[in-house]
């Protein structure tokens, strides 16, 4: 082999060394993403059910860190990173892309609304299940179950 093939062979496998090595990191962070948030999605769900004290101000900064979050969740969902990582992330994410962004973009309105309206318990209680609602929207068409 010519020392130029040599090269540019080395340099194509070095490219899909990092593409691999990025489809990884964009799946590890968006699982980061999910866990977090359903740590404090619990929290949550503790409160809805009386067995955590209702508080504001963490309602407040959950439902601020939902719309942080969720807002760049599209980004990581990008082209190649449709395996890999242990994703439950079904294809069809990819193939309905455009339906999937939609379903995310739902999920920020309600966020946005019920940040709005929660003022204290009660609205708290009308307005959170909303927002878990379309949580469902979206794992139940695009995740795959447990193993």
């Amino acid at each position: 082999m010519s020392r130029e093939l040599l090269i540019a062979t080395a340099f194509v496998a070095g490219l899909s060394s990092v593409a691999a090595v990025a489809q990884n990191n964009v799946i590890a962070e968006r699982q980061q993403l999910m866990k977090q948030n359903l740590q404090a999605n619990r929290t949550m769900t503790n409160m809805l059910k009386g067995t955590e004290p209702f508080d504001l101000a963490k309602v407040q900064a959950t439902l601020k860190g939902f719309a942080t979050d969720y807002h760049k969740l599209p980004g990581l969902f990008p082209p190649g990173s449709e395996t890999g990582g242990e994703t439950r992330a079904l294809p069809k994410i990819w193939a309905e892309k455009a339906k999937f962004d939609q379903v995310n973009a739902d999920f920020e309105k309600a966020v946005s609304v019920a940040s709005a309206a929660i003022k204290d318990e009660a609205s708290f209680k009308v307005e959170f299940p909303k927002v878990v609602a379309n949580c469902d929207t979206c794992h139940d068409a695009y995740r795959a179950p447990r193993r």
